[in-house]
């Protein structure tokens, strides 16, 4: 494993001793071992960049996208801190129109929920919500959806996931990736702790071979190793983003 000068020059890598090893942030880019590559090269579902035009409007990725996707499509546990603004959903967003089955993205607010979905489908992107600003009849109809394998990426509250009849229905269906927004929230050392945060430790348990990506722009030391802890993510890679 390569590291800069600046690195090297100290006594102490707080990034080695976090796990984060392959991260350089001085030099804004992500250092990869021969295995990674390898690894990552034999991937079944491969990056196209005319997706990424097609839908979002991008001739490139940002800074880490391309990293952090590419272990998405591998099926890999990844927790992601990267600012506001720097692009964060897109590495669910992207993932979803490559897999086969549904991205489930947990969400804490209703109206971050319509802003997402709102532009999600401005790009042709079939996307839906489902939280209490529906009535009956709107979510029997988006169910309906879901089980034709119609809808690509489904926002929902964390208080939603844990009740018994959704998550049976969920279980019926196929799903390919959870996203959890604001990750930060489910750690009590975190400054916006959410109790019905903690409660979404049920996805490993009820659906554990499906990877989970978990997303913040704001968390410490502490919060990430929470996270990792509260979530069970699995060998998880942990990518931090220039602030």
């Amino acid at each position: 494993m390569r590291v800069c000068s600046t690195c090297e020059a100290i006594d102490r890598c707080g990034l080695k001793d976090e796990g984060l090893f392959d991260l350089c942030p001085k030099l804004k880019t992500v250092e990869k071992t021969v295995s990674s590559e390898v690894q990552k090269e034999s991937a079944t579902i491969g990056i196209d960049k005319g997706i990424l035009q097609k839908y979002f409007g991008y001739s490139e990725f940002r800074q880490l996208q391309q990293d952090i996707i590419l272990d998405v499509l591998n099926r890999k546990d990844v927790l992601v801190l990267m600012p506001t603004g720097g692009g964060k959903s897109l590495c669910y967003q992207y993932p979803s129109l490559l897999f086969k089955g549904l991205t489930i993205v947990i969400s804490p607010l209703i109206s971050l929920m319509k802003n997402q979905v709102d532009s999600l489908r401005s790009n042709g992107i079939p996307a839906e919500y489902i939280n209490s600003s529906l009535n009956y009849e709107e979510i029997i109809k988006i169910k309906s959806a879901l089980l034709q394998n119609r809808i690509r990426l489904l926002y929902i509250a964390p208080e939603r996931l844990v009740i018994p009849a959704f998550l049976s229905f969920l279980k019926g269906l196929e799903i390919s990736l959870f996203a959890i927004d604001e990750a930060h929230c489910i750690s009590e050392w975190g400054h916006d702790f959410r109790p019905e945060y903690r409660q979404l430790k049920i996805i490993g348990t009820s659906f554990p071979d499906v990877p989970i990506i978990a997303l913040t722009a704001t968390a410490t030391t502490k919060v990430r190793e929470d996270i990792i802890n509260q979530l069970d993510l699995k060998d998880c890679r942990k990518y931090i983003a220039s602030f």
